[in-house]
């Protein structure tokens, strides 16, 4: 289990990151690139649960490479899921109350990866190992 705080502290000390907000929520960004947020369920996603239990606890929308990448994550790893809204988007987003702090580090890290200018990514290899 990590705490909001434990996330903001993970993508906070990768390299080049500054707090922001989208659409009110609190966001981290990579040259001006945001890579992950604070993602609060509408009233319209809690609608399209259905008669399906809703997560509870803070939801992190995490960035990954591609779709391809997303359908890789949420088969591999069950903190993670998605929503129809999400649906054609490279985003996963992430029970908090389920992740344990290495497997958001990994996450945050390929976000940052996916969203970095090239030149950055280059720079901070050290980050893949």
């Amino acid at each position: 289990m990590v705490t909001l705080d434990d996330a903001a502290r993970a993508a906070a000390a990768l390299p080049d990151v500054t707090e922001t907000t989208t659409f009110r929520n609190r966001a981290w960004a990579v040259s001006g690139r945001v890579f992950t947020w604070v993602r609060p369920f509408s009233k319209a996603d809690l609608r399209r649960f259905g008669d399906d239990p809703v997560p509870d606890g803070p939801i992190l929308a995490v960035v990954v490479d591609d779709l391809g990448e997303k359908e890789a994550v949420l088969a591999a790893r069950p903190e993670t899921l998605t929503i129809p809204h999400l649906d054609g988007v490279a985003v996963v987003l992430v029970r908090l109350d389920a992740v344990d702090a290495t497997a958001l580090r990994e996450l945050l890290v390929d976000a940052w990866l996916a969203k970095a200018p090239r030149s950055l990514a280059e720079a901070h290899r050290d980050l893949l190992g």
